[in-house]
């Protein structure tokens, strides 16, 4: 009777996600149609200053940089918001032209999006079809097609992150956290992640993650000069939360509703502190390699002022874990969402209330990515000998979701260690 009742909520959870996964790629294809001019189509594209700006500005500081000017008041039609540290490593791009520079890092970070996605697959021995399915998501998604068009930094982000979890995972906590924390240094607006060793108490690897950030952000203000540390920080400081749709944090979502942008970081803070505290409370329980890396990133995103809805790529790697520990209803809803193009925005009324909810639909998704990898978070993936190689079988003690049939406790993990 049981197995039946469970056999029951399984299906009707996949006919549910068969639903919402029909209603995303209908959307997608419908927006299409309706606007051609997709962001896909806009990748051959010459025009730097309009369409690929933001590499356009990474281009013109790192031009700066090799000339030994200020690489934060450039001619460039964006304000460079990011570190010194970033400048320095896209110098080898400058001496090509911008439009060259810009199509040879958007071919290098296509192939790190895709590198990434089988590299997490692999390491979760995924099976073939899953992996094949999850790859043609991403490449249809509307993150990588903004990314590659707008030709950001995201691709880079993803592959710190994904290195870091995989270090993780092979039980090289320092050097995860090392990788984590040369990633922060890149994207600050990721630095929660740093604040996940100290409340499980891993004391070692938060030492490291603070050290690595701190000794990467202080090379790139030493290349670049003294001044432009200062600079920096006072962009960071100043820059408003900006009143745009794609803007999916919980601070954009408060201007996008005329709400003051406190509001909605008080909001975020909550989420944040809430996700940290509910994790350290569980700290015995949980698998520092399964998803709750991915449910702080994503939480630090929903508490940061600008989290484009690009960032989004950056926890698909968690959304791999879920296929892993059997959410498979989960992830297939999860991957199906992020084929809804940016076109979306273009169907809303420019004012009122009911257009302002429409066009919070990636805030939305950002909140649902956050909430299911959270809830996913006591749950064990399997280890790299707990799959066969094939990816058909799980050993006993790992964790299965509610989209399996049999249900087997969770094994609890080891308490790690101060230096684990």
């Amino acid at each position: 009777m049981r197995g039946a009742h469970v056999h029951r909520a399984v299906v009707v959870r996949w006919g549910i996600a068969g639903l919402l996964v029909l209603a995303s790629v209908v959307t997608a294809v419908v927006l299409t149609v309706r606007h051609p001019d997709a962001l896909v189509t806009l990748l051959p594209s010459p025009d730097m200053r309009e369409l690929h700006v933001d590499f356009d500005t990474f281009w013109h500081s790192a031009v700066a940089l090799t000339h030994g000017a200020d690489i934060y008041k450039t001619p460039a039609k964006l304000t460079n918001l990011n570190p010194p540290l970033l400048t320095l490593l896209l110098t080898p791009l400058a001496g090509f032209s911008s439009l060259t520079a810009y199509r040879i890092f958007a071919a290098f970070t296509l192939v790190l999006v895709v590198a990434a996605v089988l590299a997490v697959a692999r390491e979760l021995r995924l099976r073939r079809g899953a992996t094949a399915l999850a790859v043609l998501a991403v490449l249809a998604s509307s993150p990588l097609h903004g990314t590659l068009v707008l030709g950001q930094i995201y691709p880079l982000l993803l592959v710190g992150l994904v290195a870091g979890w995989i270090a993780e995972r092979r039980g090289r906590p320092v050097v995860a956290a090392v990788i984590f924390g040369i990633t922060v240094a890149l994207k600050p607006s990721l630095a929660p992640l740093l604040l996940l060793p100290a409340v499980q108490r891993r004391w070692v690897p938060l030492r490291a993650g603070l050290v690595a950030a701190a000794a990467a952000t202080l090379l790139g203000v030493l290349v670049a000069g003294p001044s432009s540390g200062l600079e920096w920080l006072r962009i960071a400081v100043t820059e408003p939360v900006p009143d745009t749709v794609d803007n999916a944090s919980l601070p954009g979502l408060a201007v996008r509703f005329g709400v003051p942008s406190v509001l909605g970081t008080l909001l975020g803070a909550v989420v944040l502190v809430g996700t940290l505290a509910w994790v350290g409370r569980h700290r015995e329980r949980i698998d520092p390699a399964g998803t709750v890396p991915w449910a702080v990133v994503a939480a630090g995103l929903l508490v940061s002022p600008i989290s484009w809805h690009n960032y989004l790529m950056l926890l698909w790697p968690g959304v791999l874990v879920l296929i892993a520990l059997r959410q498979g209803a989960i992830a297939a809803v999860a991957l199906s969402v992020i084929v809804i193009p940016v076109s979306w925005n273009a169907e809303w009324p420019p004012a009122g209330f009911w257009p302002d909810v429409g066009r919070s639909l990636y805030c939305a998704i950002l909140l649902g990515y956050w909430a299911v990898l959270l809830r996913a978070v006591l749950l064990r993936p399997p280890s790299a000998d707990a799959v066969a190689p094939d990816g058909s079988d799980v050993a006993d003690g790992t964790a299965r979701s509610d989209d399996s049939t049999v249900t087997t406790p969770v094994s609890t993990p080891s308490v790690p260690s101060s230096g684990s």
